[in-house]
């Protein structure tokens, strides 16, 4: 949320709005340090902060659900499943933009099938996990942004 949020105000996406819910959140705590630390160093603001969890109002209200790992995205197609359409790890995103040539939301749900089952489309979570893990996802998660991002960018435009 808050690294989409940096890319999108330094992409000057307009009407560019990021919001995040974990699927076992610890509600209302505050950022993990580790965390913090790393998307601080990425150019995002950590402050303010505060966990909530997934609710079913919440996944079908917007354009786009961008989750980490395939068990998160299947947990948020259990509350929303109408959002299927809509629904993506950020790898298999970043993948169908970058590799696949989505111009739009719509693209990405037509596009996925040409992903194989057997790819590795999630990112690890770093919690209970040293300051390197926490480096290597915040790097991660730094890398394939910026194809999802820029398809937010082009969808804006054209909307």
């Amino acid at each position: 949320e808050r690294l989409a949020t940096a890319f999108g105000a330094e992409l000057r996406i307009p009407d560019f709005t990021a919001s995040s819910a974990g699927t076992r959140a610890m509600i209302g705590h505050p950022m993990h340090p580790e965390a913090a630390r790393v998307l601080t160093a990425l150019g995002g603001d950590p402050s303010g902060f505060a966990a909530r969890q997934l609710t079913a109002k919440a996944a079908s209200s917007v354009d786009l659900v961008i989750a980490m790992t395939r068990v998160h995205r299947d947990s948020v197609l259990e509350l929303a499943p109408r959002q299927l359409r809509r629904t993506f790890t950020l790898i298999e995103a970043a993948r169908l933009v970058s590799e696949f040539g989505a111009q739009d939301v719509v693209d990405l749900a037509t596009l996925r099938p040409h992903l194989s089952h057997g790819d590795a489309a999630d990112i690890p979570d770093p919690i209970g996990q040293d300051q390197e893990v926490f480096n290597n996802v915040g790097a991660m998660i730094a890398e394939f942004m910026p194809p999802v991002m820029e398809l937010c960018r082009r969808s804006s435009a054209t909307a």
